[in-house]
């Protein structure tokens, strides 16, 4: 009995002793646990609140080298987002600059005098009206959603711009890195006004101007926008799995822009007829100086149209500026060489249309291409050219006023098929580790000329079905009178020029 409560005496100090020891224990347990050594491999399990309730530092005292590299990291991806805006946003303004005065000028001075005002007018109205059209449903119906689940045209997400902010944006693939959602949709709406804009070269000196502006405002929503979401929002002929045929490269629009406007311009001319007196009269430009000039300013604003389709500033924007002007001064060579071979003398007129050409062709393939393959594919725009609005034209008999099919819809033919040959990886990364036959794929090729042909038949038809809906409602066509005044005065009751 004694020695049981012995035992239990014992018991009872050892315990009361013990819990000192053990409250202390874990008080400097963290405390030591600072200053363990890790074996390679391990990592502390201690959260930043628990280091500074057993320390008493703040993050910023224990760790001002992390600290530092957080803030230097955060403040890279300001200065980031913020160089790629601010090269976006000249690059907006550069395509707007194309429009007019670039494509103002440049068609102005290929028409007659008594139409001058009219081509400038269409240019400048455009600019408005497709800005409108856009920011109410166009970029919506071009961007919103994605290819997979709105295989052929864009959901009602962004209607009215509704969604679009100063947010960093969601990219199409391989594009970019850190621009905003409204610095995307302003850049794409550029792209938007001049596209239509290139199709009033195919029918200038004879259409409404009523008729022109309604048949815009449609051809953007059902041929453009469509074509836009296929190519460049993950669709039926973008590049990728859920794509026809695996899908093509259109790097800035060769088939988005050139080639569906080029269509439709063809289209357009045949349905409306050719001009009064066309082919038994001369009709010479009225002032080339303006079309050298407009030629000039499309080739400065198609720098910002290339380059800046890569939504950023990097290595691959570089590239597609530098090859954008070797294929444009390839252009001017083989246009002007077959020129001079042909009718014995070289023009300013077949100067600025060949460096047209070759930016144009350049167009889909500027962010894939070296610059030796710029070159080639220049040339040999400028030459196809060249022989496609002159003898093409002429034995087919079709009048094409200002040449938008001959220009745009081969050279964007030419090089959307060229895309697929000289496409590499060596100039971008963003797309996969083979691209074109120069990288040993030839499925690209095939990509290529299933997109041009599924552009080709889709402008065409439903410019087609438009034209002639507008025709039996508003009449295509200015009547003989009108023609024969000019539509200058008949249009638009203004003269280009008031002593000549």
């Amino acid at each position: 009995m004694f020695s049981k409560r012995i035992a239990r005496g014992i018991l009872c100090v050892l315990f009361l002793a013990g819990l000192p020891m053990a409250s202390w224990a874990e008080d400097v347990a963290p405390a030591a646990e600072q200053n363990v050594e890790l074996a390679p491999g391990e990592s502390a399990d201690v959260s930043t609140e628990e280091q500074y309730e057993s320390t008493g530092l703040s993050p910023e005292e224990e760790s001002p080298e992390l600290i530092d590299e957080l803030e230097l990291s955060e403040a890279v991806a300001a200065a980031a987002s913020a160089a790629n805006n601010g090269w976006m946003l000249v690059c907006c303004a550069l395509v707007l600059f194309m429009t007019a005065p670039g494509l103002a000028l440049f068609y102005g001075g290929l028409v007659r005098k008594k139409n001058v005002v009219s081509v400038l007018m269409q240019c400048m109205f455009l600019m408005g009206l497709m800005t409108v059209v856009w920011a109410i449903c166009g970029y919506t119906f071009a961007f919103g959603g994605d290819g997979q689940s709105h295989p052929f045209i864009g959901s009602l997400e962004y209607l009215f711009l509704d969604g679009v902010s100063m947010d960093q944006a969601t990219l199409p693939t391989g594009k970019g890195s850190a621009i905003s959602d409204l610095t995307f949709a302003l850049f794409q709406g550029m792209f938007f006004i001049i596209t239509p804009a290139l199709i009033c070269g195919a029918f200038a000196e004879r259409m409404k101007f009523s008729t022109m502006a309604v048949f815009s405002i449609l051809w953007g929503i059902l041929v453009y926008c469509p074509i836009c979401h296929w190519v460049w929002d993950g669709g039926i002929i973008g590049h990728g799995d859920q794509a026809w045929a695996g899908g093509a490269l259109d790097f800035a629009g060769g088939t988005v822009v050139h080639i569906s406007s080029g269509v439709s311009a063809l289209v357009a001319c045949i349905l409306i007829g050719k001009r009064m007196g066309f082919g038994s009269e001369p009709m010479p430009p009225h002032n080339l100086t303006y079309t050298v000039l407009g030629a000039a300013m499309l080739w400065v604003g198609w720098f910002g149209f290339n380059a800046g389709s890569q939504l950023a500033v990097d290595d691959v924007t570089v590239s597609a500026f530098a090859v954008t002007h070797f294929s444009a001064a390839a252009g001017v060579i083989g246009w002007t060489l077959f020129e001079w071979a042909v009718h014995k003398k070289p023009t300013a007129l077949g100067a600025a249309s060949g460096a047209v050409a070759g930016l144009v062709c350049i167009t889909p393939a500027a962010g894939f291409v070296q610059p030796m393959p710029a070159l080639l594919m220049g040339f040999i725009a400028g030459a196809l050219c060249f022989f496609a609005v002159t003898t093409m034209k002429n034995k087919l008999g079709y009048d094409d006023s200002l040449d938008a099919f001959g220009v745009h819809g081969v050279g964007g033919t030419i090089g959307a098929v060229l895309t697929g040959v000289f496409a590499t990886v060596e100039v971008n990364t963003g797309y996969g580790s083979h691209l074109g036959i120069v990288d040993d794929n030839y499925s690209l090729l095939w990509g290529q000329i299933v997109a041009v042909l599924v552009t080709v038949i889709y402008a065409g038809v439903v410019s087609y079905i438009l034209l002639k809906i507008l025709d039996k409602v508003m009449g295509l066509r200015v009547d003989e009178e009108s023609e024969t005044r000019g539509l200058d005065l008949s249009e638009h009751g203004e003269e280009g020029y008031i002593w000549l």
